[in-house]
């Protein structure tokens, strides 16, 4: 009777924990193949073109004027005094500088008006895959794309990170250490 008790108690348990494995739900998305084919990052790409065209003109008008005082500084650079001739160089130096600064520039402002067109298309997605995740029950969605969670049902989801604390017996309220800055040393 002990061991009849004891295989009923094992089926129960076993059937309640399969049926309760089989009530979790998953999903998964590939974000970059559902943002690629938003009609909003449709927009912020045109957008992100016409800025970049606008970039890029501005780049070629310095570097046409800069090819154009070069020619003139090969062409004159014979029949220039010391004085001009040190000048003109100081030009042509100035404007490539100018130039090189102008390109980094307009790469950062690049990147940041990529950043402002695209952070509403990515909320948006983030948004939907969360409200998806809501409605159908899902635990987690997985991204295919970048391998994150971007939802997940905090209600139904454990945190282990107390019970990994505790297995490695790190006390439940530590807190990160904080560095100190590197320290330099003086070479004598």
């Amino acid at each position: 009777m002990k061991h009849l008790s004891k295989i009923l108690l094992l089926l129960f348990v076993l059937a309640s924990s399969s049926g309760f494995a089989q009530n979790l739900k998953f999903g998964h998305i590939n974000s970059q193949e559902l943002i690629a084919v938003m009609p909003e990052r449709d927009s912020a790409v045109v957008k992100l073109e016409k800025f970049a065209a606008e970039l890029d003109g501005e780049l070629k008008a310095m570097q046409a004027e800069f090819q154009t005082k070069v020619n003139t500084y090969q062409q004159k650079q014979a029949t220039w005094t010391a004085v001009v001739l040190e000048s003109k160089t100081k030009e042509l130096q100035e404007l490539d500088g100018r130039i090189q600064k102008y390109q980094q520039d307009a790469s950062d402002t690049y990147q940041q008006m990529q950043q402002v067109l695209y952070a509403p298309v990515f909320q948006k997605a983030n948004e939907t895959i969360q409200k998806i995740g809501k409605e159908r029950g899902l635990i987690y969605i997985f991204d295919t794309a970048s391998g994150s969670i971007p939802y997940i049902n905090a209600t139904i989801s454990e945190d282990i990170l107390p019970i990994a604390k505790a297995e490695l017996k790190i006390p439940a309220d530590k807190k990160p250490m904080q560095t100190a800055p590197a320290a330099t040393s003086a070479v004598n």
